[in-house]
């Protein structure tokens, strides 16, 4: 069953639909309530490797659903600590709980001073209202 539709003030956004939590020097990756309602039911999340490194604006992985492929975009530069293995092996959590169980990666990040070029919760959900 699909998550209900929010926006937890407590993180950070990216106009491409991908939030940030932000935890001391690293921070938890995921894809917003938005981008998931819009592809549908996830069947695949092709996940970048531990070790390796995402840039802010980039893409650094993939998710597929029953309508399309899209680029996961990083919201911050960073190196990749963990990779959620639940997401890889049942996609469809992201679906469920995509700011809790269904979170992407870890990253410790590269340049903390990118944080503030994202978006509130507030700021997000004007950016939605425009889609």
């Amino acid at each position: 069953m699909a998550a209900t539709e929010t926006y937890p003030a407590d993180l950070k956004y990216h106009r491409e639909h991908d939030w940030a939590r932000i935890e001391g020097d690293e921070a938890v990756l995921g894809i917003t309530w938005f981008a998931q309602d819009a592809l549908g039911e996830l069947v695949h999340y092709e996940a970048p490797d531990e070790g390796s490194t995402v840039t802010k604006d980039e893409p650094y992985g993939e998710v597929e659903s029953v309508k399309a492929v899209s680029d996961v975009i990083s919201p911050l530069s960073g190196e990749v600590v963990a990779v959620n293995q639940k997401a890889v092996d049942e996609p469809e959590t992201v679906n469920e709980d995509p700011y809790g169980e269904g979170w992407l990666i870890r990253i410790r990040l590269g340049d903390p001073s990118e944080v503030d070029a994202l978006l509130d919760a507030e700021a997000y959900k004007q950016v939605v209202a425009e889609q």
